[in-house]
């Protein structure tokens, strides 16, 4: 895959947009230009059975519209139903040697906080890893404590060649440091879902992104 791809990854949910339709959420977010999307339907007011289906089925129209990715977290079913561009795991979901074998060739992205659980997602062919949170989050209450970018520095060292999205807490304040250390790009969902103003927030995110690249290439 294009690691260029990873720079604005968003991640969105029903449960994360407070006081707005998430379709239009996704939609001015697409707009404005972020460059990858995964589709994270969870927690307890999370839709279920056709509501969900069809919710996915209108957020990868959305998607296709505007060509960005679409990327289905933990339900391996339902990305594949989807024709789905690919699934992404974490270390609680299906293992990874198995998502791999039943996703074939879509993007395959896996949640990695050590060296061990980055090496078995280079094992099993991730075509990029997640490394966080960064920073304390409020957007997923069984998140492990912040690590700061220390592991992501490491990761990036270790394997330069391997894309790598930052996510955890990460502001357009604060996404320059994980670009620094070797990050391709950053994942957010707050920022966004809650944003007054998804286009400049958008812009914000991407200016300091740029810069941030600029200074971690000299």
């Amino acid at each position: 895959m294009n690691r260029k791809q990873l720079e604005l990854y968003f991640i969105m949910g029903t449960s994360n947009v407070k006081n707005a339709n998430p379709l239009n959420v996704l939609e001015l977010a697409l707009q404005a230009g972020v460059t990858f999307f995964q589709f994270r339907e969870k927690g307890s007011s999370a839709l279920k059975g056709l509501q969900y289906e069809e919710f996915a089925r209108e957020c990868q129209a959305l998607c296709r519209k505007y060509n960005v990715p679409f990327i289905v977290n933990d339900d391996i079913e339902l990305a594949l139903k989807l024709e789905a561009d690919g699934v992404h795991v974490g270390q609680d979901d299906m293992a990874v040697a198995e998502t791999r074998k039943l996703v074939g060739n879509k993007i395959l992205g896996v949640s990695v906080h050590n060296l061990d659980e980055l090496e078995v997602a280079i094992r099993n062919k991730a075509d990029y890893i997640g490394v966080g949170p960064i920073y304390k989050t409020k957007s997923k209450a069984d998140a492990k404590e912040p690590a700061g970018t220390r592991f992501l520095q490491q990761a990036s060292k270790k394997y330069p060649s391997l894309p790598i999205v930052a996510i955890g807490g990460i502001s357009s304040l604060n996404c320059h440091e994980s670009i620094e250390a070797g990050a391709d790009g950053v994942a957010v969902i707050s920022a966004i879902c809650e944003s007054a103003n998804i286009h400049q927030t958008v812009n914000e995110f991407k200016q300091k992104i740029n810069d941030a690249s600029q200074v971690s290439k000299r």
